[in-house]
């Protein structure tokens, strides 16, 4: 089982976030907020990330960032879809050609947004299973990653969590599966291997053969 992150891994979010979350903190009557501190953030569920971002505001404040957040990126969703980075498709074709492999989805987004992206892209006959923030703790925690597994009926040592955050990375120690980074999502190489990641990919090719 080969079980993907969403956003900073196969598709390019970050103007949407950064532009959402200042939407967000303008509607809570707050600053607007440095863009590497929201880039920081990206992987863990949003309550949890505005309340990294934000953690001596009172609950009430949070919840506005949270909305705001969630109205704005839904209206750019709309707008514009944030595109694939180059070689996702080819990667993610490649790999549910072979009979001896399963993929899964494991983000911080909702539901709602998952599924708009799914439908978007076409990927409705790709994902086995698509574990989402909605019913699980916030990554690091390995509960979506564990659904994953028994969805599949996979083992964790058959498994392996590609993802561009060390919250991804974290989540799959905890989880007993491999865990390969990404070099072009939100957190540096660096903190990917800190975290435990067996390889941190350069580029989708190089992740590609990994993988196989």
């Amino acid at each position: 089982l080969i079980v993907f992150d969403v956003d900073g891994t196969l598709i390019d979010s970050q103007q949407m976030i950064v532009s959402a979350m200042n939407a967000g903190f303008d509607d809570a009557g707050l600053a607007p907020i440095d863009r590497q501190q929201v880039l920081s953030i990206v992987g863990l569920s949003l309550p949890v990330a505005v309340a990294e971002l934000i953690p001596d505001a009172a609950p009430q404040t949070r919840q506005k960032v949270v909305d705001g957040y969630r109205a704005a990126f839904q209206i750019a969703r709309i707008r514009e879809q944030a595109p694939l980075y180059p070689g996702a498709q080819e990667c993610l074709d490649l790999l549910a050609a072979r009979d001896d492999v399963l993929l899964a989805i494991a983000t911080g987004k909702s539901r709602r947004g998952l599924d708009a992206l799914v439908e978007t892209h076409g990927w409705q006959p790709l994902f086995v299973s698509r574990q989402t923030a909605d019913f699980h703790p916030s990554k690091p925690h390995p509960a979506m990653l564990q659904a994953a597994l028994d969805e599949a009926g996979v083992a964790a040592d058959r498994a392996v969590m590609v993802g561009d955050t060390e919250f991804d990375i974290a989540m799959a120690v905890s989880a007993g599966t491999g865990a390969y980074g990404v070099g072009w999502g939100y957190h540096p190489s660096a903190r990917l291997m800190s975290a435990g990641a067996a390889l941190v990919a350069p580029d989708f090719p190089v992740l590609s053969r990994a993988l196989q």
